[in-house]
C-alpha cells in the first residue's frame, strides 16, 4: 500500500526566492522527509523498569532533556520526562521496539501518518528558522532537539548536521501545509531549491 505523503501535493522542486548568481552549495535545501516510521514511547509513572537497560538498534534510551541518540537508520529524541520519539527507516522497527518496551511499562504509538517532517538544510537554515521561532538557536548543537513554535504553529526541531547545518522539523500533518508555506516564504530571501 502507498501513502500519500502529508506534502506531497504542494512541495515544488526548483529553484526559488534570491537564487540569482548563487552558487547551487551556498543555497537552502528544502524537502520532505519520506518513509519513516513515528513511534512515540511514554514510560507508565508505576513503572519500575530502568531505561538505562534498554537499547534499540545498539542506542541507549537518552534520559537527558533534549538529547537525540543517533545511527544512520534511527533517531530517539527525548521529547518530555519518560516521552521519546523513535524515528526510524528501518522497515520493523514497530516490532523491535515492542520486544523491548513492554506494553504493561510503556504505552506505544505510531504516530507516523500524523506529522509531516520537512528538512532544512544549508549555511542560512538557523536564520530562516529564527524568523518564526523563539529559542535560542545558537544553543542548539548537533543531536540535540526542542519543541517550540514556528509563527504559532506547534513543531519539534532535531539538530542532524552542523556541516552543513541541517534540521528535521516535525509538525502535525493537520499544519504541514501552512508549516510548509512559512518555511518556505522565510527561505526566499536567501534562495532556495526545492530537492
Amino acid at each position: 500500500m502507498t501513502a500519500i505523503t502529508p506534502l506531497e501535493f504542494i512541495h515544488k522542486k526548483g529553484n526559488f526566492g534570491d537564487h540569482h548568481k548563487k552558487n547551487q552549495i551556498d543555497l537552502l535545501k528544502i524537502s520532505e522527509v519520506k518513509n519513516l516510521s513515528i513511534m512515540q514511547i511514554v514510560q507508565y509513572k508505576k513503572s519500575k523498569i530502568n531505561i538505562n537497560n534498554i537499547k534499540i538498534e545498539s542506542l541507549e534510551i537518552p534520559t537527558e532533556n533534549s538529547t537525540v541518540k543517533s545511527n544512520k537508520e534511527t533517531r530517539i529524541l527525548w521529547t518530555a520526562p519518560r516521552t521519546w520519539l523513535i524515528l526510524s527507516s528501518i522497515e520493523n522497527i514497530e516490532d523491535i521496539i515492542k520486544n523491548n518496551f513492554k506494553d504493561s511499562d510503556f504505552a506505544i504509538t505510531d504516530i507516523s501518518h500524523s506529522r509531516a517532517i520537512i528538512n532544512i538544510e544549508g549555511v542560512q537554515a538557523k536564520e530562516v528558522l529564527k524568523k518564526g521561532s523563539p529559542i535560542n538557536f545558537n544553543e542548539l548543537k548537533v543531536n540535540k532537539c526542542v519543541g517550540t513554535v514556528f509563527h504559532g504553529i506547534s513543531i519539534i526541531i532535531d539538530s542532524i548536521s552542523d556541516n552543513p547545518e541541517s534540521f528535521n522539523l516535525l509538525v502535525l500533518r493537520s499544519f504541514g501545509e501552512s508549516f510548509y508555506y512559512h518555511i518556505t516564504d522565510s527561505s526566499l530571501e536567501f534562495g532556495y531549491v526545492g530537492v
